[in-house]
């Protein structure tokens, strides 16, 4: 299995964060809240598109709305194949991380 980008992995979790409420806008907010920095919405609707093309993200249409002159919101769900590409790069991480601690920290290995 590919494993995901950094942003990849974000975008995953933060639609598996927002359950039932991830579409397009709410992801885009909710990244841009988790970096402290804005986030275009392009940079979050294109890889999210790419995700639910590999089958990594399902979407959903919601019913048109008036407020949004008659366009649906599209949600989007992790699926199966998403959740096994976070659990993987879950573990590569781990394993990258493993025994790393922060300089000067009362639990570093001193030399």
């Amino acid at each position: 299995m590919k494993l995901l980008s950094r942003t990849e992995e974000l975008l995953m979790l933060t639609v598996w964060k927002l359950r039932e409420d991830a579409y397009s806008l709410s992801v885009q907010e909710a990244m841009s809240e988790l970096l402290g920095k804005p986030v275009s919405i392009g940079a979050v609707y294109v890889p999210l598109e790419r995700l639910a093309k590999h089958g990594l993200l399902k979407t959903r249409e919601a019913a048109p709305e008036d407020r949004r002159g008659g366009r649906r919101k599209r949600f989007y769900e992790v699926t199966a194949k998403g959740h096994a590409a976070l659990a993987a790069i879950d573990a590569v991480q781990k394993r990258a991380w493993s025994g790393w601690t922060i300089p000067g920290s009362l639990n570093e290995v001193k030399t």
